[in-house]
């Protein structure tokens, strides 16, 4: 094993993380090769930089005219120069305030700098990298998406086991979830991933689940058990019931207990309305652990990414930056909130004047993108493509939910949607398909 990835593991031995690093995890590290020698040269090469591989003409990036037209707000080092591995520190910093804003009870001095990663699905990625074995068990509610089961089955071949999302009574499921945790603690490790608001659901707990949730967690930490806690904050920010916990799980969870370790994934992707930006973090937190073990950590965090991406995009690092302190940044996105809380209320109106069918059962939603039916005695592949037919498209999912993505779709179109989905299943019950 690698000498700095030693060091790196004697930091991190006896904490939490360091119990849990995968095989791959612990072989992690940082080298101090090219991109940590051309820092070093950034700082201290006042005569000549020649480090690195860029083309650079009177100290700046060589830029095309033709590219820089399009971009007359930045300079050539926002545009086209390399982002450092873990992102760039100014957007780094404003993301870690921006967290502390929206999550009042966060205790910002206890957890990791935010790094950068290109989007949340390589987060969750770089996560599954450093946390995940093969025949390890990630547990996860069975409403979950799709895109978990390359991540974590085929590239780590690590195991999904799945429980109830939802209770008899609508709520998130605290007994299954108990329950299931109580029955993998017997390996001593637990490995848990939360995502609200839930895709392909659009749920996000109430306050009371989002407590008995981390005080159902915290029960196995005091048992001596490790617990790592995924949060997969994608969608975070869009609520619209009162009611709902507005905070991510991670503010009370990395702050619970010594022996859980805890993994924000978010970024700007959905909260900024910026998808193809590809800009997301991931942040640590845990109770007890030292800076210097969250410096370790990080470390291992862009040996990660250095071996897969090099860097996240620079120019859409250096927009959001940018993005962040214009001042009129939260009035355009309070706008943009306003407007998906409008179609989600419109729904609701909608279901009120024509309620579903007997055959399409709306699961719980009050948050976030999507809204998905159960499908009873009706197949939900034949429905999608019943729907297919007549111009909609929509998402099926294990032959038994539809999946509608409202988020997508105008204010004034839902109720035509909606009316032509269930004028669809209808037909298709009637028929026996």
């Amino acid at each position: 094993m690698n000498t700095l990835a030693l060091e790196l593991n004697q930091v991190l031995d006896g904490s939490i993380a360091g119990r849990m690093l995968s095989d791959f995890g612990r072989r992690l590290y940082f080298p101090k090769g090219i991109v940590a020698q051309s820092a070093e040269a950034g700082a201290r090469a006042h005569r000549f930089n020649a480090t690195v591989g860029m083309a650079v003409h009177s100290g700046e990036p060589m830029e095309l005219p033709s590219l820089s037209a399009q971009l007359p707000g930045l300079t050539p080092r926002e545009t086209v120069a390399y982002a450092p591995t873990a992102g760039v520190p100014e957007l780094r910093k404003l993301w870690l305030k921006a967290m502390k804003a929206k999550n009042p009870s966060l205790n910002p001095e206890a957890i990791s700098l935010p790094a950068v990663t290109p989007g949340l699905t390589a987060g969750v990625a770089q996560a599954a990298d450093m946390f995940c074995d093969e025949g390890d068990t990630i547990i996860i509610p069975d409403m979950f998406w799709g895109n978990y089961r390359l991540i974590f089955e085929e590239r780590r071949l690590s195991k999904i086991r799945s429980f109830q999302f939802f209770s008899d009574d609508g709520g998130f499921n605290l007994e299954a979830f108990r329950n299931v945790l109580n029955e993998e603690a017997a390996h001593g490790q637990l490995r848990v991933l939360l995502n609200f608001p839930n895709n392909p659901t659009g749920y996000s707990p109430t306050v009371h689940e989002a407590r008995e949730i981390t005080n159902i967690l915290v029960e196995q930490a005091d048992k001596g058990i490790d617990v790592l806690v995924l949060c997969d904050d994608a969608y975070f920010g869009l609520f619209y019931e009162e009611g709902t916990y507005t905070e991510s799980l991670f503010a009370p969870l990395s702050q619970a207990h010594e022996r859980i370790l805890t993994i924000k994934l978010d970024g700007s992707t959905k909260e900024d309305f910026v998808w193809g930006f590809r800009v997301g973090f991931l942040t640590f937190g845990s109770a007890g652990q030292t800076a210097q073990q969250y410096d370790a950590l990080l470390k291992k965090l862009s040996g990660g990414l250095r071996s897969a991406i090099s860097n996240s995009s620079s120019v859409g690092q250096h927009l959001l930056i940018h993005l962040f302190n214009s001042p009129d940044y939260a009035g355009e996105k309070q706008g943009f909130f306003l407007e998906l809380k409008q179609r989600y209320l419109r729904i609701r109106e909608v279901f009120r004047e024509n309620p579903p069918p007997p055959c399409l059962e709306p699961l719980p939603f009050n948050s976030g993108y999507f809204m998905s039916f159960r499908c009873r005695e009706l197949d939900a592949e034949q429905l999608r493509l019943s729907l297919l037919e007549q111009g909609i498209g929509t998402i099926s999912i294990a032959g038994e939910y539809l999946r509608v993505a409202y988020s997508s779709v105008d204010l004034d179109q839902l109720s035509e949607l909606y009316t032509a989905i269930f004028h669809a299943a209808e037909e298709l019950s009637a028929t026996g398909s």
